[in-house]
């Protein structure tokens, strides 16, 4: 399942910026690595999105864009690429994994704000800019990263108008035309014109044109007419022009745009935004109650409060959340005080804590997408309580207990490596003693294995086995005898594998636990389908029998898959053929790539079967672009090795090797989307159109 990047989301309009899109254009025609700096508030961001969606055709394989704003540690960099790009980290060098993904491709990367990151992004960037001779990036940041062959494009405040210019002059300068643009959605019908241009001028003059300011400013037109509002913005900053002996840096103007918008505020909607600022990703009305409340809050006013931040344009509303944009988020971090971010920290950290809990994705319930989906959209916060939690030896308990909760939501997501560094750096700290260090240890022990990192992985796995023997936990002890299992089977060691499975499968039915169950079963399916496909597929028609009754659609997808792969162990080509096709729509619709990539490799075997050869090698081809974004590989599987060299092989020797290789090629230059419907019957004009959609 893929994170949400994308272009150009926000919903307000884009104004001017003629000449610098047109730098932008010619400098990526010469340049790999281009930087957009300037000062906060400038419209960096909104630049550089603008920029990619009107470029974005240049590029055959397509222009990501990776909010890196939301990142509070630099360790977290190339997880947050890889899941922007789609990627699951199968392989604990995740470096590799992008190297390899990116090395072939023609396309751009967007690296919005990275001025917090930059010690990061610097030697990431020529990383990936050395293996990978197509790619383009385009940066943001307050300054340049200072990586080798970095140009860098400073964005200037817009335009503002000379003294004397004429009305025609004013209209046509892009800071006015932002300012109309907006104050005619504050009051419906505003124009310029003559009885007011000398106050419009004097207005974005005043701002030195940062578009922010004046969005800020247009804002006041609610209660203001212009000309009171252009007085007033004179008052205050003649008093501050007065303080200092010249006149003010822009980013002082910002600053002192921003003070204003702040005043302005009653005195909870100033507490909230301050307390808001800790949202990295916003907060929707029910969290806002439950963290920002007290101390001067009522929970009660919460709604009225967000509401008025939001008609001072200081908050965004974006669905069921509301979110600070990065310049104001940084501003009213500053407003809250030491003792009050210590009360804010706690139920922050208690309210994701609870969170994890209540939407565990491990469990099989109707509404397994929507609890992933919300975890997912909630992530950036939920790293600010596992950072907390880790950086205080006293919280570092509970926030090993929310990251191995999230174990189920790391594997869908294909965050191994990120669950695996929140999962250590709160292990640091966990007393040996500690009830949560068995859970949290087999978690961290099986993503290792699950990334084939077995040196890692299995003296953490044996250490939580023993701490479940000795507590007495057998809902623990048989998710660690499962994953023993999975290792065997990793290991080549089939046999060994299914014992496990079965120990493991005893245990959590002996205790009633179905979602144990679930996985178990999912385990004996796939991995067993080799060593003894009918009760693989014993397994897998129980597996989907439960997943059925429980509604759970993610793991009823899996268990299509399973049994689909059992019944084509069998020689049962169209009943694997009919489960493996209802599981990729699904997945596709959910975009879920460990699952879909599988799909594909054994819709490829299906048409290889028939003698389909041109298509298995095109499936083939689409399924190793998606391994390699997988991190992972047919090879590493035991229920896919076999079938996948048969297949290849019979589909080089049934086309010639030359004819195979272009086939392969061109099903690896599919998008995933490409890719699906080829493989659910899409012909060769399903693939005709741009590659990288």
């Amino acid at each position: 399942m893929k994170a949400g990047s994308g272009l150009l989301t926000d919903k307000s309009s884009f104004v001017g910026r003629t000449h610098e899109l047109c730098a932008v254009r010619k400098m990526l025609s010469k340049a790999r690595l281009l930087t957009l700096t300037g000062v906060g508030g400038v419209g960096k961001t909104r630049l550089a999105l603008r920029a990619a969606d009107v470029l974005r055709e240049a590029y055959q394989d397509g222009v990501e864009v990776v909010q890196l704003a939301t990142l509070e540690t630099g360790d977290l960099l190339e997880p947050a690429v890889a899941t922007a790009l789609g990627l699951r980290d199968g392989s604990p060098d995740l470096m590799t994994v992008l190297q390899d993904y990116l090395a072939g491709r023609r396309m751009l990367l967007v690296l919005d704000n990275c001025e917090h990151l930059s010690a990061f992004c610097a030697p990431f960037v020529e990383r990936l800019l050395r293996v990978a001779p197509r790619l383009q990036i385009l940066a943001t940041s307050r300054q340049s990263l200072g990586a080798y062959g970095e140009q860098v494009l400073r964005v200037a405040p817009m335009p503002i108008p000379t003294p004397g210019a004429t009305l025609r002059e004013i209209a046509r300068q892009d800071s006015v035309r932002l300012f109309v643009e907006r104050a005619g959605g504050v009051v419906p019908g505003f124009t310029l014109h003559s009885g007011n241009m000398a106050c419009a001028a004097r207005l974005v003059q005043r701002l030195e044109g940062i578009p922010l300011a004046i969005e800020l400013a247009a804002v006041r037109l609610r209660t203001l007419p212009l000309e009171e509002l252009t007085r007033e913005l004179d008052e205050r900053f003649d008093v501050l022009a007065a303080k200092a002996p010249t006149a003010l840096p822009r980013h002082q103007t910002l600053r002192a745009t921003i003070d204003w918008s702040f005043r302005l505020c009653s005195t909870g909607e100033r507490r909230l935004w301050g307390r808001l600022g800790m949202f990295p990703a916003g907060a929707d009305l029910e969290t806002a109650e439950a963290v920002c409340s007290g101390e001067g809050i009522d929970r009660l006013d919460v709604l009225d409060h967000l509401a008025g931040l939001v008609d001072k344009s200081v908050l965004v509303k974006d669905g069921p959340c509301y979110r600070l944009p990065e310049s104001l988020r940084a501003y009213g971090c500053e407003q809250v005080s030491p003792a009050e971010l210590r009360q804010l920290r706690r139920r922050y950290v208690d309210h994701y804590r609870n969170l994890v809990e209540r939407h565990r994705v491990d469990e099989m319930v109707p509404e397994q997408v929507d609890r992933y989906l919300l975890l997912q959209r909630e992530l950036p916060n939920i790293r600010v309580a596992l950072e907390a939690c880790v950086s205080e030896p006293a919280l570092a308990p509970v926030g090993a207990g929310a990251a191995a909760a999230m174990w189920c939501f790391w594997l869908l997501a294909g965050s191994l490596t990120e669950g695996r560094y929140w999962l250590e750096r709160a292990l640091e700290h966990v007393p040996d003693e500690h009830p949560v260090r068995a859970a949290a240890l087999w978690a961290d022990s099986m993503l290792a294995i699950r990334q084939c990192d077995l040196v890692a992985g299995m003296p953490k796995l044996h250490d939580s086995m023993a701490m479940a023997r000795e507590a007495g936990d057998q809902k623990l002890l048989a998710h660690a005898v499962r994953t023993a299992g999975v290792a065997a089977f990793l290991a080549h060691d089939a046999r060994r594998g299914l014992a496990l499975m079965r120990e493991s499968l005893d245990i959590h039915r002996s205790i009633g636990d179905l979602d144990g169950v679930m996985f178990a079963l999912y385990v004996g399916s796939t991995y067993g389908s080799s060593e003894d496909p009918r009760q693989a597929a014993e397994y897998g028609r129980q597996l989907l029998t439960l997943c059925e009754r429980q509604n759970a659609l993610v793991f009823r997808a899996y268990a299509q898959l399973a049994l689909g792969v059992a019944h084509w162990n069998l020689g049962n080509t169209a009943q694997a053929e009919a489960l493996v096709t209802t599981a990729t729509e699904f997945t596709a619709g959910i975009n879920d790539r460990w699952c879909l990539t599988q799909c594909l490799e054994v819709l490829a075997w299906i048409a290889g079967a028939r003698e389909e050869h041109d298509r298995a090698a095109e499936l083939l081809g689409a399924a190793h672009a998606m391994w390699q974004a997988v991190g992972a590989s047919p090879e590493w599987m035991n229920y896919h090795t076999k079938w996948h060299e048969r297949c290849t092989r019979q589909a080089r020797r049934a086309l010639g090797g030359p004819a195979f290789a272009a086939a392969f090629r061109q099903g690896a230059r599919l998008s995933p989307e490409r890719a699906v419907a080829y493989a659910l019957g899409g012909t060769a004009q399903t693939r005709a159109g741009r590659p990288g959609m």
